[in-house]
């Protein structure tokens, strides 16, 4: 292979966990295999000598894909050092190699260089020639999700069906020019009475044609979870009948059937909460977070009450219909400024909307980056990572919130019977998170190994997950490092990164508006002309092809490039808050932990062809069925590796406990996956001393506002709180708007901006930096 400069390097010595080993070094077209020998005895002490000791061949496998940050260490000779390569992989493996010959340590650098960075073209990944052997060679599962069969087993049956949703096949040809959504699956489920005609019109309201569809309906109380992208409101306030008819028919599809919230048929009394003669927000023991839910309920519900104030309401009682907007609040008031914002609720008066304070990609791949500053000595060192800036990374922070707002959604659909609506921006990142999180609190079927699969493949793959974008296959020039003896960094590609790039300090609300800048100079009269507001602006072109970017010669736009800024874990975030449901409920899983951690893997190995793309459209037209394998291939035909055998089973007994149907986060006892990050528990959980406990000193609730059409409450809520800005609010629901404040201020909603909940991105008062809004504004 012509990008190849070398394709094999004796007397390499690998150090791991600060272990050093001799062997082989291979570079093969897609791996790097370093091939080793190892005491047969201990596996962690290979350089055991002495005639007792048996040594066995061992190897060392790194695709090249999976590889993060590449740092080339040249050496002179009087320096007595050896040249040396130090990887950093997204699955978190850290090694070093050692070259006593500095030409082919360059060589070798250069090679895997030029094999990661230098493809320019999806289709030159490793999994388009990827053959698989038995008995995985013997197993297809490309079919395994069916959307139809789906909708079926929620109850859809089709137009045939008795039932308040239909299947509409309005985006079955992607159609692109008559300006729907390429971004959404071909087949959607709405409302029963309403027709694709209001759908079109509907489209033009919303952010790449997203509009509110169905993702999950209750089997009991038949109550529904839709998604969609943020509303095209502007600083002008603009309002579509139809979607408004749209979001009213979703709400009216059913009518709560339980009233009083003693003995709820479909819950149990572990959860159940009775605050019907509640003249005051709960109180108690928030030692797993039940004190903050139950503040967060009383919240939405006292909140929702005053709508209609002269109506007698009983808590629990009433379905109280949400809207969940994932961003902060202010993030989502500054995007009115680019023509597109949240919803104003004096047109959407049967719902209430609440604010998560949901960080966005730059701030979730920022925190990732400081995690993997606290471990990036792992291969030259066998010292425990530095839990100071673990601590510091915020992630357990970001954990939190996403399953606290996955158990806020869960507790809405299951115990309030209500219906929810998701969106953030454009609805594939945040939105998918917490759809599918709540999804799985909610139904034992996506807790199996089958499930959680069709899960993956509804809520992420067919709804347009932006895969490609948010993993960066084709990686990045600015991934790799070059250093020389006595002199710094110097990077090849720009400053030194780890996982991606962080922003520097700044005010976020002044950065969105300066982002804008220029906004309105555009035609934004076609959808295709939004960017992508889960990204910084500039946008991208969402082709299999990359696609030809205006004033970019078509030969140079040929070529794909990895947009760091882009990047983000968010994938690998849900699959986190996957893990913590599993460690507290070790017995309602079907799957094990190492599943969730060889998914990571093979999300960035580039392997099959599964996630490669970034909606359903760019997978069919890019046959990625007929040309890779599912990686869904790989699990099935080694089944009996991934299950877990604690399960007790999908069987449903609303009154055994360890049966229920429910599950519900505790936020408490969230904690480091350790197991992900290749350190022991003791390592990542233990005791930390002169430390606070960083899994359990972030309290407040994700919710940073609560909005109806009559009150809004929060820092940064789009009307005036108490009273309404209308002054249509009763002098009583004033009084008991204002007798809400102490809910607000156990929660930490209010008197403080909405990054104040976390102390800012790293958890330690510290301003928002640049990246907290920049990509809202994509």
């Amino acid at each position: 292979m012509d990008k190849l400069r070398i394709s094999k390097v004796d007397d390499v010595q690998i150090i791991r966990r600060g272990i050093p080993s001799t062997g082989t070094l291979h570079l093969m077209p897609h791996h790097l295999i370093f091939c080793h020998s190892v005491s047969q005895h201990d596996d962690n002490v290979p350089d055991v000598k002495g005639p007792l000791a048996k040594w066995v061949p061992k190897e060392v496998w790194i695709t090249y894909h999976i590889i993060a940050r590449c740092t080339f260490r040249s050496a002179s000779s009087a320096s007595g050092f050896p040249s040396s390569i130090r990887l950093q992989c997204r699955d978190f493996t850290f090694v070093a190699f050692n070259f006593a010959d500095e030409k082919a340590a360059r060589d070798v650098y250069e090679s895997i260089k030029s094999l990661t960075c230098k493809l320019g073209r999806i289709e030159k990944l490793y999994a388009f020639s990827y053959r698989p052997q038995p008995p995985e060679k013997n197993v297809d599962c490309w079919p395994i999700y069916n959307a139809c069969q789906e909708w079926a087993r929620l109850g859809i049956k089709g137009e045939d069906g008795d039932c308040s949703w239909r299947i509409s096949e309005i985006n079955k040809d992607y159609k692109k020019l008559s300006k729907f959504s390429p971004t959404y699956p071909a087949l959607l489920a709405v409302p029963s009475s309403i027709s694709d005609n209001v759908l079109n019109y509907a489209a033009r309201y919303r952010s790449r044609a997203r509009i509110p569809v169905l993702t999950y309906l209750h089997p009991v109380n038949d109550c529904s979870i839709t998604r969609s992208s943020q509303p095209l409101a502007g600083f002008r306030g603009k309002r579509s009948i139809q979607d408004e008819k749209l979001v009213d028919t979703i709400f009216s599809t059913s009518q709560s059937r339980f009233y009083g919230t003693a003995g709820i048929d479909n819950t149990t009394g572990r959860y159940q909460r009775d605050i019907s003669n509640q003249d005051g927000p709960p109180n108690g023991d928030d030692s797993n977070g039940a004190a903050t839910e139950a503040l967060e309920d009383y919240l939405i519900s006292a909140t929702s009450s005053q709508a209609a104030p002269n109506e007698e309401h009983v808590y629990g009682a009433q379905q109280r219909n949400l809207i969940v907007d994932a961003r902060p609040t202010v993030n989502a008031m500054a995007m009115q400024a680019v023509g597109l914002g949240s919803e104003n609720m004096d047109h959407y008066k049967y719902g209430t909307k609440v604010y998560l304070g949901i960080d966005n990609i730059h701030v979730m791949r920022d925190s990732l980056n400081k995690v993997v500053d606290a471990l990036k000595d792992s291969d030259i060192t066998p010292l425990p990572p530095n839990r100071d800036l673990l601590h510091k990374s915020g992630w357990l922070k970001h954990i939190s919130g996403l399953l606290d707002g996955a158990s806020l959604i869960a507790r809405q659909v299951a115990l309030q019977h209500s219906h929810v609506l998701i969106h953030c921006s454009d609805g594939w990142d945040r939105t998918s998170q917490l759809s599918a999180l709540s999804q799985l609190c909610l139904d034992p079927y996506y807790r199996t190994l089958e499930g959680f699969i069709v899960l993956v493949e509804k809520d992420w793959l067919s709804f347009g997950h932006m895969f490609r974008h948010r993993s960066g296959f084709l990686s990045s020039d600015k991934w790799f490092v070059t250093q020389h003896e006595g002199l710094g960094v110097s990077n090849v590609g720009g400053g030194p990164i780890s996982l991606g790039q962080s922003g520097s300090g700044g005010s976020a609300l002044e950065n969105a508006l300066l982002t804008a800048k220029g906004f309105f100079n555009k035609d934004n009269s076609s959808r295709e002309s939004l960017h992508d507001s889960d990204g910084e602006v500039g946008g991208h072109w969402d082709s299999p092809s990359g696609g030809n970017r205006p004033g970019i010669p078509p030969k140079a736009a040929d070529k794909e490039i990895t947009k760091i800024k882009e990047t983000s874990p968010v994938f690998h975030q849900f699959l986190d808050a996957t893990y913590q449901l599993l460690h507290q409920y070790p017995t309602r899983f079907e799957f094990n932990e190492r599943f969730l951690r060889r998914l990571l893997y093979h999300l960035y190995s580039c392997q099959y062809g599964t996630f490669l793309y970034n909606n359903e459209k760019s997978r069919v037209e890019a046959k990625a069925m007929e040309k890779t394998r599912s990686v869904w291939d790989y699990f099935i035909s080694r089944k009996e590796q991934f299950l877990n055998d604690r399960y007790t089973g999908p069987a449903i007994n609303e009154r055994e406990r360890g049966q229920e149907r429910l599950i519900l986060p505790r936020i408490g006892e969230v904690r480091w996956w350790n197991e992900i990050f290749g350190r022991s528990d003791e390592e990542m959980n233990g005791p930390a001393p002169a430390m606070s406990n960083d899994r359990n000193d972030e309290s407040g609730s994700v919710l940073t506002g609560v909005e109806t059409a009559e009150v809004a409450i929060g820092t940064g809520a789009p009307r005036s709180a108490f009273p309404s800005s209308r002054n249509r609010a009763t002098g009583g629901a004033a009084a008991a708007a204002q007798g809400l404040s102490a809910t607000m201020a156990k929660l930490g909603i209010g008197g403080k901006s909405d990054g104040a909940r976390s102390g800012g991105q790293d958890g330690t008062g510290a301003p928002q930096s640049k990246q907290a809004m920049e990509v809202e504004m994509q």
